[in-house]
């Protein structure tokens, strides 16, 4: 916001005390109107009308203090106005032009644009690392949630791990069990006997790689993660082959291969591999009836009897 300015002596200047108070008074309200204007010290005569008397305007012109159209100021800044306007003498030795204060607004302006975009910047950096926690947190929470055998990854492979040894209660007492599948541990990723080179790390990395050449796409999980289970299991003593035999099942039903699921697949080969997964039955045994079957019969023989009456 321009300003209109004057000088500290100016209460004493000669041409203000010649002028007078009241007009001294219109000089001062048409110059703070020139400023905001930007009119450069011309004013109209609309304007000095309504804030003056005409008496007071020529008082003014008298004491060299405006100009009135066709004046012959020497003063190369003080322009000519048009007829019944008046302009201010000496107005642009002391007050800027308009272009002067265009140029100046136009680079506040400017100032205060790159400080909103800087401002804004700031708060986007500072909201997007919040979010980026929040999710970083999400996404953690999640993982733990999703891989709840990820915990058993590291489980040793003891030699009587729960249903590896001998076969169970059921495996010999149920025979409606359907057959299973040729339990011999050969891999449909690779030949009946898979290459075991010397060293635990050696080892699985050949079985890894030739899992993932098979099974590879369908998984979700990192050769890393494979590869760890994988070596665990070797340093526990397991046999390559029915490692092999083990990851081939859980890559034939889509599971992952982390310590849980290696030992499921070998409970099941071993216990299927003892042959007693399906008993034949005895045609000569007695059948026992199940409660349906019981019922039924007593029923036939009620309405035999009373068809017999």
């Amino acid at each position: 916001m321009p300003w209109f300015k004057v000088d500290d002596t100016a209460h004493a200047h000669p041409k203000l005390l010649k002028a007078g108070n009241p007009a001294v008074g219109l000089w001062m309200r048409a110059g703070a109107y020139a400023a905001q204007h930007l009119t450069e010290g011309t004013i109209p005569g609309v304007v000095a009308q309504l804030y003056g008397t005409a008496p007071q305007a020529r008082k003014l012109i008298a004491a060299g203090l405006w100009h009135e159209h066709g004046h012959t100021c020497p003063r190369p800044k003080c322009k000519q106005p048009a007829p019944g306007d008046y302009y201010m003498h000496d107005f642009l030795i002391y007050n800027p032009t308009k272009a002067a204060v265009t140029a100046d607004r136009e680079k506040a302006a400017g100032r205060q644009k790159k400080a909103r975009e800087k401002a804004a910047e700031t708060r986007n950096q500072t909201r997007n690392a919040d979010d980026s926690s929040r999710e970083t947190n999400s996404f953690a929470s999640e993982r733990s949630a999703e891989n709840p055998e990820s915990a058993a990854n590291g489980i040793a492979f003891p030699n009587l791990f729960a249903g590896q040894e001998g076969l169970s209660h059921r495996d010999g007492m149920d025979p409606s069990r359907s057959p299973r599948p040729d339990p011999s541990p050969t891999t449909s990723f690779g030949s009946s006997n898979p290459p075991a080179p010397q060293g635990g790390k050696g080892a699985a990395a050949a079985l890894v790689e030739a899992w993932w050449g098979t099974y590879g796409r369908g998984t979700a999980q990192n050769r890393t993660t494979i590869r760890r289970a994988v070596e665990d299991a070797l340093a526990n003593g397991l046999d390559a082959q029915l490692l092999a035999a083990a990851m081939d099942r859980l890559g034939q039903t889509s599971k992952p291969v982390t310590g849980g699921t290696l030992q499921f697949a070998l409970s099941d080969i071993r216990r299927t591999t003892a042959g007693a997964d399906v008993i034949p039955l005895d045609p000569n045994a007695p059948r026992r009836l199940g409660r349906a079957a019981q019922a039924a019969a007593l029923m036939a023989d009620i309405l035999t009897q009373e068809n017999a009456q």
